[in-house]
């Protein structure tokens, strides 16, 4: 446990105290969980984000992906008022910039080109995840606690002395709170699939001009070429067999696009006897061994496409697992939006379209607070020009009527 922090009122009387702690585990899960809005009394009323969920942070601390050595030290925000626990953020003092998906390099840059140290920095987020979930914990219908959770990051920034804040991938009540606390907004791009009443994957593809229906149903059939078989493993069907063939996809995809991959093996073995019905492993399987594969995890009504790998290549194979299955288990599981990752504007043709994301930042140094707001006010403008164009050019049909005329 590190500090303890009082937060007052205008009568200088203390209305709240914030704990910041430096484990999950300093908090009890059934506490956590229901700040985090998780509810899982039963198993067809689950409610909540994954990513919040205690054993999934849990995982990620005990098998030591998080930690002090990684550069993701916990510094958890416990706010407290008249002695009950009643928000929570989930925090982490950072010694650089990777595993965030929203890039501030250049700022680190600026700053200590400046002579000012960038590192260490607070974030506030999921470690390894872009996908937008609550950040300023309260339970649900206590929002009016979230401008005090945002207080207590400001806070934390200036007693002890870190250079900024920064939280990502948020919910519209959290970046309100932050925003009106001083954070400078911050937005970006992501492709989204969102089921539009369709009761199943054929109903989807008659709403998408005839062109392209037909190149994305080539395209499923040639992924599967090859005497290629799909397998969806969850609960009680994730062995450590098929862990251990997605851990190699996993380890080869993510030594050639990020250099140094951020998870290891234990931590699929952690969040999978944890969340086991919260996962959903897409699996490739060729002359009966695993060639490829895909790990989602499931929400209340989100599917979110985390990490794709695969030891054989064939055309269109990561298409087919990462998207096409990931369409097809949300339509048939009643899930209404699948969250594929971030960036690749080549979702856009497989029926995912531009959602804006958002962050807030809060930073010390005035000089380098004045140039982020001004860049990131050129930038708003021109990720939403960006978004607009690529929802000219999503594949579906055009007011009913597909490309050859015919509705």
């Amino acid at each position: 446990m590190a500090e303890t922090t009082d937060l007052k009122d205008e009568s200088d009387q203390p209305t709240a105290i914030v704990r910041v702690v430096n484990s999950i585990d300093d908090i009890s899960a059934e506490a956590w969980n229901a700040l985090a809005g998780i509810s899982s009394d039963r198993e067809d009323q689950w409610q909540g984000n994954p990513f919040l969920h205690h054993a999934f942070l849990k995982s990620l601390e005990d098998s030591g992906c998080v930690d002090e050595r990684t550069g993701w030290l916990p510094q958890h925000l416990l706010l407290e008022v008249n002695g009950q626990l009643c928000g929570a953020a989930p925090a982490y003092l950072k010694s650089h910039s990777q595993g965030e998906y929203v890039f501030d390099q250049g700022w680190a840059d600026a700053l200590e080109r400046a002579g000012v140290d960038y590192y260490p920095k607070l974030q506030i987020s999921v470690p390894f995840t872009p996908a937008t979930g609550p950040r300023l914990l309260t339970g649900i219908g206590n929002d009016a606690l979230k401008p005090l959770l945002a207080s207590a990051i400001k806070s934390y920034v200036t007693t002890t002395g870190v250079s900024s804040a920064h939280a990502t991938f948020l919910e519209q009540g959290d970046l309100t709170a932050l925003v009106e606390q001083g954070f400078l907004h911050r937005i970006d791009q992501q492709f989204h699939f969102r089921n539009l009443g369709y009761r199943n994957y054929s109903e989807f593809l008659d709403s998408l001009a005839s062109r392209k229906r037909k190149a994305l149903k080539r395209e499923r059939r040639e992924a599967l070429q090859n005497d290629i078989q799909i397998e969806l493993l969850t609960g009680k069907s994730l062995t450590e067999n098929a862990w251990d063939a997605f851990y190699r996809f996993y380890m080869d995809t993510g030594s050639r696009k990020w250099g140094r991959p951020y998870l290891n093996r234990q931590f699929f073995s952690l969040v999978s006897e944890r969340l086991a019905d919260r996962i959903l492993l897409v699996m490739a399987r060729r002359d009966g061994r695993y060639i490829a594969g895909a790990l989602n995890f499931i929400g209340a009504d989100r599917l979110y496409g985390r990490y794709w790998g695969c030891i054989e290549h064939h055309p269109y194979l990561h298409f087919e697992l990462c998207y096409h299955q990931a369409i097809e288990f949300a339509l048939a599981n009643g899930i209404s939006i699948v969250e594929a990752g971030a960036q690749g504007d080549h979702k856009l043709a497989r029926g995912y379209e531009p959602v804006t994301t958002h962050s807030a930042h809060y930073i010390a140094h005035p000089g380098l607070k004045q140039a982020v707001a001004n860049y990131l006010e050129r930038e708003r403008r021109d990720v939403s020009r960006i978004s607009e164009l690529l929802a000219d050019h999503a594949p579906f049909r055009k007011n009913g009527i597909d490309e050859s005329g015919s509705g």
